[in-house]
């Protein structure tokens, strides 16, 4: 026999012994890692303009996927044609410079031209997404040396790439987003893929566009300055403002992604400015005798206005205020005026697990304001979570809960079923047209009491007229009529995304 081996080699790649074991996981580590950094970051930035909802986050992580594999298959079939060595290094620099400029580019495209937004931020994660995902096979083909090594060279860099994504999505999560704002971790990360860009030119002496695109990481976080969108704070969930009343005084409004969220008045905790505020202070006014102090839960914090309008007007009451972002909290303490106070707690926790924490029967009031965008965590809105509420109030207790819909009032009709469902005494507070039978109206605030015992709904009607807030109670028949055959809420099946209706025209 003639031209046997035992070990057939592959054709010879130039420049591979320039490219070591541990360069090559290094090379596929940062860029996989950095994937995951644009994925992450890229739901945060867009929150404010989109909603942080399954929608938004379903998209994102779909044209991340799409360019993952986009980019390892041209990756692939390009390395099969041009030399590796000239393609790693205009990968990372590219992507560097995308992605430095991708806070300025979105924040001015949702001011200016919002018609594109989608396709621009499409855009901004599908390009170094797929430039970065390309660095595995360009440097699997530098690496491969022969048919009998390949499974093991393929395998390695395929760990070391999801370990890197791994480390990406962690490090993000857990310490990027509380520490930095969101441009300072792209501008952060372009300038280490521009870095890593240099450096592999260094070590093959190869493209030299490094320099150049030094200049776009530069110019692009000079933009993030000047671009509009900017926030008072990055909190960890949320694009935090704070706006004073145009008229002076002492009124200041807490905007989150975009949307007010709580108004307080620093001087005077009596004065309740939105509708739904006042709605849930005529509930609590109208349920408890004038004067008495309340032990009270509330599930979401903002601003805490309805906590310090509960210290002013009944002493003595105690509230603890479930709030998960931290953020908030600081930003309320900073710039809001919330000063530790007798009576009023505030724990930074998931709503629902501090209202796990709460001994049987230990509250009179429950309170639910907790949004994430337009809409309550669905974790928040189901039997069981209802079943907790309940569980914490005493017999003579009321829950009162904030809820935001529109179109069909989809959501909101199956909240309702859901607290009928729990509790023995529902009602709704709203416009007239927001539960009127028929077709839709345009929605908005809802404010639903639940309790096992009969609340004075004609004394809540009272305090809602004092108030000047235009809106009427709905129970019984007329409550039932308009919830009609909506499906109770369960842990098991909570579509809440789904149902709430976006805002129409």
């Amino acid at each position: 026999m003639t031209g046997s081996s035992s070990s057939p080699v592959a054709e010879s790649t130039p420049g591979r012994a320039g490219l070591g074991p541990r360069a090559a996981a290094v090379l596929v580590f940062g860029s996989s890692a950095a994937v995951l950094v644009i994925e992450i970051v890229a739901l945060r930035l867009l929150a404010p303009y989109l909603g942080l909802t399954l929608e938004t986050s379903t998209m994102v992580i779909g044209i991340a996927l799409s360019a993952i594999a986009f980019g390892s298959w041209l990756g692939g079939l390009v390395a099969d044609h041009v030399d590796p060595r000239r393609l790693i290094g205009p990968a990372l620099g590219v992507s560097g410079a995308v992605v430095a400029l991708t806070p300025a580019v979105l924040r001015s495209t949702a001011e200016w031209a919002p018609v594109v937004l989608l396709l621009v931020a499409g855009l901004t994660i599908l390009v170094p997404g797929a430039l970065l995902s390309a660095v595995t096979p360009f440097v699997t083909k530098l690496r491969l040396t022969s048919l009998a090594e390949t499974g093991t060279v393929v395998g390695r860099l395929s760990g070391v790439g999801t370990v890197g994504a791994i480390a990406g999505t962690v490090l993000t999560g857990f310490v990027l987003v509380s520490r930095l704002p969101v441009s300072g971790i792209l501008l952060g990360l372009g300038a280490l893929l521009v870095a890593g860009s240099a450096w592999f030119a260094w070590r093959t002496r190869g493209w030299s566009g490094a320099p150049a695109l030094t200049l776009v990481v530069v110019a692009g976080g000079l933009a993030a300055t000047a671009a509009p969108g900017g926030c008072d704070v990055e909190t960890t969930y949320h694009c935090a403002r704070v706006v004073a009343d145009p008229g002076g005084g002492g009124g200041r409004t807490l905007v989150l992604d975009g949307l007010r969220h709580s108004h307080v008045d620093l001087a005077d905790p009596t004065r309740l400015e939105f509708a739904y505020v006042r709605a849930v202070a005529s509930v609590v006014d109208a349920a408890f005798p004038e004067g008495r102090p309340l032990v009270a839960h509330h599930v979401g914090g903002g601003g805490l206005t309805l906590p310090r309008y509960l210290a002013a007007t009944r002493p003595g009451t105690r509230s603890v205020v479930s709030e998960i972002d931290g953020g908030v909290v600081r930003l309320a303490h900073d710039r809001l005026g919330l000063r530790p106070r007798a009576g009023v707690e505030v724990r930074v926790e998931d709503g629902r697990l501090g209202v796990r924490r709460l001994d049987t029967g230990s509250r009179d009031l429950v309170v639910g304001d907790a949004f994430g965008g337009v809409g309550v965590p669905w974790h928040l809105t189901t039997a069981e979570a209802l079943s907790d509420v309940r569980r914490v109030l005493g017999s003579q207790g009321v829950y009162v809960v904030n809820l935001i819909d529109h179109g069909e009032m989809a959501f909101a009709r199956a909240e309702v079923a859901t607290l009928s469902a729990t509790f023995g005494h529902v009602a709704v507070l709203g416009e007239p047209a927001a539960t009127a039978s028929g077709p839709a109206g345009e929605g908005g605030n809802l404010v639903v009491l639940a309790s096992d015992r009969p609340v004075d709904l004609r004394a809540v009607q009272r305090e809602l007229d004092a108030r000047d807030t235009g809106w009427r109670v709905t129970s019984g028949e007329r409550l039932d009529a308009w919830t009609g055959a909506a499906e109770p809420l369960t842990d098991d099946h909570a579509p809440v995304d789904q149902l709430l209706q976006p805002r129409g025209p």
